[in-house]
């Protein structure tokens, strides 16, 4: 029985630290962009948004509507009527299955990955600065 808590206790240690180091990369790469407006973020990740909230950094919102930029991980959470926002996905697969994401953060072999299609991000008059410039695509692979 000790060793079974001992095992979820991990695991829920493990799993809130991944979704701290996550924001961490998004922070960085969300400061390392601009858009056509103030970056007003919602995510359809409750515990990404909290804690890019906390930080202050950034202006959030609790309605995809609000949002200048959306950071998604499930492609049925993006209404329609949010889907003109600038998008962020969180898993590879997302950006083939929503065409208005610029840009992917997911992990492979246990390292975070990072994506940004140039051809979108062209197209959605998206800047980002020389330090995001390692990590453009052309195509999604």
């Amino acid at each position: 029985m000790k060793f079974l808590f001992l095992s979820i206790l991990s695991a829920l240690l493990l799993s809130a630290s991944s979704v701290t180091h996550q924001v961490k990369i998004l922070e960085k790469i969300i400061s390392e962009i601009s858009l056509k407006k103030q970056i007003t973020i919602w995510s359809d990740d409750r515990d990404i948004l909290a804690q890019l909230e906390d930080n202050n950094r950034f202006k959030t919102t609790k309605h995809c509507q609000n949002a200048t930029m959306i950071i998604l991980r499930d492609k049925k959470e993006l209404l329609p009527e949010c889907s003109q926002a600038d998008i962020f996905v969180l898993n590879y697969e997302l950006l083939s299955e929503v065409p208005q994401s610029f840009g992917a953060l997911f992990w492979k072999k246990g390292r975070p990955n990072i994506v940004i299609l140039e051809p979108r991000i062209k197209a959605q008059k998206i800047k980002i600065t020389q330090n995001l410039k390692p990590y453009l695509e052309e195509k999604i692979w």
